[in-house]
């Protein structure tokens, strides 16, 4: 079976080589646009299998592939970006996106990667895969508030400083991580050890690997 796909980038070069590896690989490119309204009117227009969408073309890339997958549900939306972050990632995948690629993926790679999609493979770089996974495991703890001895709860966003502290990550790190500022980590991390009723952020890294006495609440 050819596989049809549909290109959207506002980026020439990047259209021209996109556009090249999967007709190389003997799929079907039945549309290309360069913003998200004219990606949305081509994908309704030509129903393609594939909509390889930029995630930061004009018009926005996310808004684009949340409206496809509601009008045209038969095509999978695979995103593009120059760039791995965690927030466009989790933004596409809530906006029905089945599939998240860099736009340097070998050429060779990316029409294997579009078959895979269509086979209910996941699509997705190995480093943000990792930061799915993270991303699931601070949900279910943010699922099972953390309480320190006084029965003070940790909030959600207390609970992911605290894991990624864990995790090894530095302030800055940390910061990039979550998407907010140094001085705001270093705010949680003293409400955190407040609430703990710990000395310090070692010592609340400690407590939740199981040394300091409490405990997930059931």
């Amino acid at each position: 079976m050819t596989l049809s796909v549909l290109i959207a980038d506002a980026h020439a070069p990047t259209l021209v080589g996109v556009r090249w590896a999967l007709e190389h690989a003997g799929m079907h490119v039945v549309a290309e646009a360069t913003n998200g309204p004219d990606a949305v009117l081509a994908a309704v227009r030509t129903q393609p299998d594939v909509a390889l969408l930029d995630v930061n073309m004009p018009g926005g890339g996310i808004e684009a592939a949340a409206q496809i997958t509601r009008e045209v549900p038969g095509t999978a939306v695979v995103m593009l970006s120059d760039v791995a972050r965690d927030q466009d990632l989790f933004a596409a995948l809530l906006a029905g996106a089945r599939g998240f690629l860099l736009k340097d993926t070998d050429p060779d790679r990316l029409p294997l990667a579009l078959e895979g999609v269509m086979k209910g493979e996941a699509a997705l770089p190995r480093t943000l895969t990792t930061h799915l996974i993270d991303e699931f495991r601070l949900r279910e703890r943010a699922q099972h508030p953390l309480t320190g001895p006084t029965g003070a709860r940790l909030s959600g966003r207390e609970q992911e400083v605290l894991q990624l502290m864990a995790d090894g990550l530095p302030t800055r790190q940390l910061a990039e991580r979550l998407g907010i500022s140094g001085v705001t980590v270093r705010r949680h991390v003293s409400a955190l050890v407040e609430k703990l009723g710990v000395a310090d952020r070692a010592a609340a890294v400690a407590a939740l690997r199981g040394a300091g006495g409490w405990q997930p609440r059931a």
